[in-house]
């Protein structure tokens, strides 16, 4: 099975919709290199940096999941890296 690495931008609004977003990013733990959080207090967001590496189609899926919550932004970035399992 190939994999991609990627990096996943997420921009949290609602801060209602976080104890889903963990859920979602639990239900997809083995595929996390590692995840950096940023609390901006000021502005009232929460900025998330996700690093995967994981089947494309696993990424698209998380990101779909993530993008579907409200309030919740996300981006994703692709490497030219591929791997296999």
């Amino acid at each position: 099975m190939e994999t991609r690495v990627a990096v996943m931008s997420i921009i949290v609004e609602n801060g209602e919709m976080v104890e889903k977003l963990n859920a979602i990013l639990h239900e997809y733990g083995e595929f996390i290199i590692g995840r950096m959080g940023i609390p901006y207090r000021k502005r009232k967001v929460n900025i998330i940096a996700i690093a995967l590496d994981a089947p494309q189609n696993t990424i698209s899926a998380l990101s779909g999941k993530i993008g579907s919550l409200s309030g919740i932004s996300v981006k994703t970035a692709y490497s030219s890296v591929i791997g296999t399992e």
